[in-house]
């Protein structure tokens, strides 16, 4: 499970050292907790592995106690998805070379999760018979996202012993325009990239010393100490060196055998407050409460919210605003100038060092 990102756009409730995963948004449970309780049904716990920043990752322990403390990687720094995928397949070809790995995130909101689990189980069987393959999950698309990848999928074949057909991934596409995307929608062969993958360890390990192949050293010697009295120096030493790119840039446009299944389902990717519209219902004046005191009047189309269940949210006249409380910082802008904030956060950087990031 990769849990390394801060989510930037949903500052000031979300910190370096308080990730966005573990924000209490959702009828006060987290997003880091529904997604293990996605996975409990097919995995057992102890072989849940969550990777996060290094930064919190006491603190997604103890949010998520049921997962083994040693099985919580702290990642020293930044190295996006193909460093934190290539991380947890060299622990699991520590322990086991034949090891199949199943890569989920954990800012995801996927309903109903029989949907997933029904696709994670199939998405493993396939693998287990085709171990070369590279297997990813597409979302049905249901708007002409620009925020988002694609794939574009060929014809679908039945597996044995698998409810959903698996389709052949013809090409990758980054975020389009909004013409670009209105055409994917309507060709019906294009899905979102939704970033979920399964295969087996060594097999990504081939593909990422192959197409990424600096970070073959940096993986063996972290390999090679793991569980051991020099594991943590290795891999403070060793894990910065490896290349900063996603998984997608680095194999899976390259690679030649990829394929997938659709997931028909509520998704969405939790990473920022316009987000909260997709999950919060509003209120008669088309906006979104996340309070538990609050008091509001001529305001319309605007998003409120503090996790601190004792404080009172009052405004007057707002209209497309944003309002974002926590102890020690208080966000208010308007709600199309969210794609602002990593600007802001610059700044506030500048002036003020790390104090409020």
């Amino acid at each position: 499970m990769m849990a390394g990102g801060t989510g930037k756009r949903l500052w000031p409730l979300s910190r370096k050292n308080r990730p966005k995963q573990v924000l209490k948004l959702l009828a006060g449970h987290n997003l880091l907790e529904q997604c293990i309780e996605r996975l409990i049904p097919i995995f057992d716990v102890r072989n849940i592995l969550v990777l996060a920043n290094a930064d919190y990752v006491d603190l997604v322990r103890e949010t998520s106690p049921q997962v083994p403390y040693q099985n919580v990687i702290p990642e020293p720094t930044v190295r996006d998805t193909a460093g934190a995928i290539g991380l947890a397949a060299t622990i699991l070809t520590k322990f086991d070379p034949d090891a199949t790995m199943a890569i989920v995130t954990a800012d995801q909101i996927i309903e109903p999760a029989e949907v997933l689990q029904q696709a994670l189980t199939d998405g493993l069987t396939f693998i287990n018979n085709s171990p070369d393959t590279l297997l990813t999950f597409g979302i049905n698309p249901t708007f002409p996202s620009t925020q988002l990848g694609y794939i574009k999928c060929g014809s679908g074949k039945h597996i044995r012993d698998c409810k959903n057909s698996v389709h052949p991934v013809e090409a990758y596409s980054e975020k389009p325009d909004l013409e670009t995307a209105q055409k994917y929608l309507q060709d019906g062969d294009y899905l979102w990239n939704s970033g979920m993958f399964i295969w087996k360890a060594r097999t990504i390990l081939a593909h990422l010393a192959h197409h990424l192949p600096e970070s073959a050293m940096p993986l063996q010697r972290i390999k090679a100490d793991w569980d051991s009295p020099n594991q943590a120096t290795t891999l403070q030493e060793w894990f910065p060196k490896l290349p900063k790119i996603s998984i997608d840039f680095a194999v899976m446009e390259k690679a030649d055998d990829v394929h997938a299944i659709r997931l028909d389902c509520r998704w969405l990717d939790m990473g920022s407050f316009a987000a909260l519209a997709d999950i919060i219902s509003s209120d008669k004046d088309n906006n979104i409460v996340i309070a538990g005191h609050s008091e509001l009047l001529d305001c319309r189309d605007s998003i409120f919210v503090t996790e601190d269940k004792e404080h009172l949210i009052a405004a007057i006249g707002l209209q497309n605003m944003v309002v974002a409380h926590t102890p020690d910082a208080t966000l208010i802008c308007h709600a199309d100038a969210t794609q602002r904030l990593k600007d802001l956060l610059a700044v506030i950087e500048k002036n003020t060092g790390d104090k409020f990031l």
